[in-house]
């Protein structure tokens, strides 16, 4: 079972300029932006890094330094982990994106939503999701199931991730938070991913250290099984 951590970059000058930064070149992390990448360093104290994947675009290359200088990694670029392309609405002021009648549609019925002279929300999650499968099963082949390993990219292709990993239809991936440098977990397994954690901005990530593996105990008897066999309160889950 390896496990993803997606890390939405630092905040970056088009954040704070409230516009729609997509593909421009350039676009660099402000001041808080690079505290916020210098501070991925220290959550991530402890937890091991087989190997850490990026987005090409400059402002995750720049969260990914610190971590990757401090563990010794070189990232791996990955243009499928890129932004979206928003086509003709790169470099827009959000405030009157938020006019256009496709804005409705990009919030309500993403899976339709095609930005003009660009692409659209629903190629951009098979990319990405193909694109974070493909990783996972590289690196679990060459670091083992138990790997960790970092995907910075952005806000959009994040919570695409996530709703493919929850099942949930990407119509309802706008309901899903990703902040700046926020870091989310999942579990890839043979059959279904689980999700640890979602938008985590500042929570302790020591529960990510694998633990030391356990001396095997022989099985109960079946007085025992029996006793144990209801759990109030208990989880079905994994």
């Amino acid at each position: 079972m390896t496990t993803l951590i997606l890390l939405r970059h630092g905040r970056s000058s088009a954040n704070v300029a409230g516009v729609l930064a997509g593909r421009t070149p350039g676009v660099e992390l402000d001041e808080k932006g690079r505290d916020q990448a210098d501070k991925v360093v220290e959550r991530l104290t402890g937890v091991p890094i087989a190997d850490i994947v990026c987005s090409p675009m400059l402002r995750c290359e720049q969260t990914v330094a610190p971590l990757a200088k401090d563990r010794g990694l070189t990232p791996v670029t990955e243009d499928d982990l890129a932004e979206v392309d928003y086509g003709s609405w790169t470099g827009g002021a959000l405030k009157n994106l938020a006019k256009e009648p496709l804005w409705k549609v990009v919030q309500a019925h993403p899976s339709a939503a095609v930005f003009p002279e660009g692409e659209g929300l629903a190629g951009m999650q098979a990319r990405a999701v193909a694109a974070i499968r493909r990783h996972d099963k590289r690196i679990a082949a060459e670091h083992g199931p138990q790997a960790l390993w970092v995907a910075c990219s952005h806000g959009d292709v994040i919570k695409a991730v996530l709703a493919d990993a929850l099942a949930s239809h990407l119509d309802n991936f706008q309901r899903i938070m990703v902040d700046t440098c926020s870091i989310s977990v999942v579990h890839y397994t043979e059959t279904r991913p689980f999700v640890n954690r979602v938008n985590d901005v500042g929570g302790d990530l020591s529960g990510l250290i694998p633990a030391k593996p356990k001396r095997r105990r022989k099985a109960p008897s079946a007085q025992k099984a029996r006793s144990s066999d209801a759990v109030v309160g208990g989880d079905t889950g994994a």
